[in-house]
């Protein structure tokens, strides 16, 4: 019964959505409040019955209702509570019902934080989201029913995939679902401002805080999967360049080109072509990620390979929506204007360029992402674009990004001096050269690379703190240092907390990149290996027993300069629905490296107690990768809670302080 009232309200939910779509948007259209006003209450309506069609499905995991097929498929009644929850979304069913619920929650987010907005823009952007839901769920309903019955029901599930069964499942998928899904309202305003023919700075101060959280969320989603497959996969690996990762890393530089440019409209009145081109290029992608994740197109890890029918109607889907976007552009996009004019020399001039080479960085990835799959479609042959590709022209182009990071927030809006510039910025650069040449130099082997990459990270941090000093010390008055720098606007800070995220991420992935030891030997009771220092002694292994697997967990003793450390247990485990084994690494984390150690295989499988495959590492600085990213989504968050976006209009004769630290006359 309880799955029958799931899959009766998602039928609700796409007729509810259907009236979103529409009525709002021609009331709108045609001033006819009452037709507007329908928008909140039926966005209300339809989170209401997305979010109970998902409670049922998971009533049906936690319950072991294998009369469902979804159920028996991804569930077993000996899997542990907290993973047969999470195992709603481990499947393709019960993902695209995430996405669902996702898209209903942010619908519902706008309906509620937008009473200061024009009733007419609030229609039109909830009619948007409307329009994309109805779709999603004519897809979930015709293909993807995760309601459908199994008739004798199972009398046991095939259980969730091994590789799922980590708390990386709980955390992950959701927070990577409100980030892709969350650029679906940066979309909505765009198409919302086309249609009305008003794209100004308050259209663009209504965007942008959407526009932060969706990225916000996107880079704790990305950052959770990379530690995810980090200690999960058992050969330290951080980033892969898989296809899937690629289809979440394009939306999220698009999302931060989409995040300056969103500045530049909102201070400068510039950019409203390429802004609004941006939002509908970002959640294009992430469309174009589902497409790719469910089509079958694509062997990967994260891959839900199904049936060609499912891939076409995606497709189909992805061609409407892009299609019907683009056009609305062409056909508005002449008579919005282009805004200020500015020099050659100017922050738009900075702005601009960044986000040239950001969108020219996703090209790049996309090329490498879609070449292989079109070379297989034409019949020429199979190709494998992996990290050399991507290492080599991903790379070069970010390395300009890096150094304008530290430039932009120096130059003028409008006009700026070269050098006046070079002038503040001189010492900040000596200063990053001097550190870009010791570190190396420090771990005791030069490389021109690695240095490059911390060239760019010290000159983020040094030139980010003088700019914060430089704003702080001509706005402080008659208060103390501190006070002023904490009575800084937030999107201010947040700014410069983002942009030193991205220096101790390039920190972290330079100096493992360059400087991580990594050994794959053979050991018995009693071996020993070195490596940077560090001795892993092999104790032998024991069996252990989990609620639905059996496994072998290795037994080491880790010790520095003869002086033990800890003990590590890494195990191999083998689930019972499954004939693959899993490896669970054993890590010693610290604030400047990690050890790592795991099991392979036994050399002889009859004689688990004897020598085993055994693969360890030395990773410096690998935590400062997550760092850095949770760093960077805090920036987004403080940038999000500036007050500036919580109020309609500013008094009179007083102009907000710029977020981007508006130099100081």
């Amino acid at each position: 019964m309880i799955p029958e009232l799931g899959h009766f309200s998602l039928i609700l939910a796409l007729l509810v959505s259907l009236i979103l779509g529409t009525l709002p948007m021609i009331g709108a259209h045609r001033n006819n409040p009452a037709w507007t006003g329908l928008a909140r209450p039926a966005t209300s309506a339809f989170a209401l019955l997305v979010t109970i069609s998902f409670a049922c499905l998971m009533w049906a995991f936690v319950h072991n209702d294998f009369s469902v097929v979804y159920v028996a498929q991804h569930s077993n009644s000996l899997l542990p509570v907290e993973y047969r929850m999470a195992a709603v979304w481990g499947g393709h069913e019960g993902s695209l019902l995430l996405w669902m619920l996702m898209l209903s929650w942010w619908a519902q987010a706008v309906r509620m934080f937008a009473g200061q907005l024009p009733e007419a823009l609030v229609a039109r952007v909830l009619g948007t989201l409307g329009l994309v839901s109805f779709g999603f769920l004519l897809f979930i309903l015709i293909t993807s029913n995760p309601f459908e019955r199994l008739l004798p029901g199972a009398a046991e599930g095939r259980d969730l995939n091994p590789l799922l069964q980590d708390p990386g499942l709980i955390i992950h998928p959701p927070l990577l679902y409100m980030g892709y899904v969350g650029f679906s309202v940066a979309y909505a305003f765009a198409i919302a401002a086309l249609l009305s023919g008003k794209l100004d700075a308050a259209w663009a101060r209504w965007s942008r805080p959407w526009t932060l959280a969706a990225w916000m969320f996107l880079t704790l989603g990305i950052a959770m999967g990379s530690w995810w497959a980090y200690y999960e996969l058992g050969w330290g690996g951080w980033w892969f360049w898989d296809p899937v990762e690629n289809a979440s890393f394009m939306p999220w530089l698009l999302g931060t080109a989409l995040i300056h440019s969103l500045s530049v409209t909102e201070k400068r009145g510039s950019f409203k072509n390429w802004t609004v081109l941006l939002a509908i290029s970002a959640f294009s992608l992430s469309l174009l990620g589902t497409f790719l994740v469910r089509s079958g197109v694509l062997t990967s890890v994260h891959a839900f390979a199904t049936d060609p029918t499912r891939g076409i109607f995606i497709l189909a889907f992805l061609v409407v929506v892009i299609g019907a976007s683009l056009a609305l552009f062409a056909w508005r996009a002449p008579s919005v204007g282009l805004g200020g004019r500015f020099a050659l020399v100017s922050r738009e001039s900075l702005l601009l360029t960044n986000n040239v080479l950001l969108v020219v960085a996703c090209g790049t990835v996309l090329l490498g992402t879609l070449y292989p799959l079109l070379i297989d479609a034409l019949g020429v042959g199979k190709i494998s674009v992996g990290p050399p590709y991507f290492n080599a022209v991903f790379v070069p182009v970010m390395l300009p990004v890096m150094f304008l990071i530290g430039i932009g927030p120096f130059a003028r809006w409008k006009q700026a001096s070269i050098p006046e510039i070079l002038r503040v910025l001189r010492w900040a650069f000596a200063a990053a050269v001097v550190v870009a040449i010791a570190l190396p130099l420090i771990y005791g082997e030069w490389k021109t690379l690695t240095a490059v990459a911390l060239l760019a990270a010290a000159w983020i941090v040094l030139s980010g703190l003088s700019h914060f000093t430089q704003r702080v010390r001509a706005t402080r008055g008659t208060r103390s240092f501190v006070q002023a720098a904490l009575g800084q606007p937030a999107s201010f800070i947040g700014m410069h907390l983002a942009h030193l995220g991205v220096a101790v991420f390039i920190v972290g992935v330079s100096m493992v990149s360059s400087f991580e030891q990594e050994k794959d030997i053979k050991m018995g009771a009693g071996d020993v290996v070195e490596v940077a220092g560090y001795s892993f002694k092999f104790n032998g292994v024991r069996a252990v027993k989990g609620p639905n697997y059996e496994g072998a967990q290795g037994d080491f003793d880790l010790s520095v300069n003869s002086r033990f450390v800890r003990k590590m247990n890494p195990e191999k485990r083998n689930y019972f629905s499954s004939s693959m084994p899993m490896t669970e690494a054993a890590i010693d984390a610290s604030l400047l490296r990690d050890v790592y150690v795991s099991l392979g295989e036994p050399i002889n499988p009859d004689q688990p107690e004897g020598e085993w495959a055994v693969r360890v590492y030395y990773k410096p600085f690998v935590d400062w990768i997550w760092a850095g990213c949770f760093i960077m989504a805090l920036g987004g968050l403080l940038a999000m809670l500036d007050r500036r976006y919580r109020t309609r209009r500013q008094p009179a004769g007083k102009a907000p302080l710029a977020d981007h630290g508006e130099a100081q006359a």
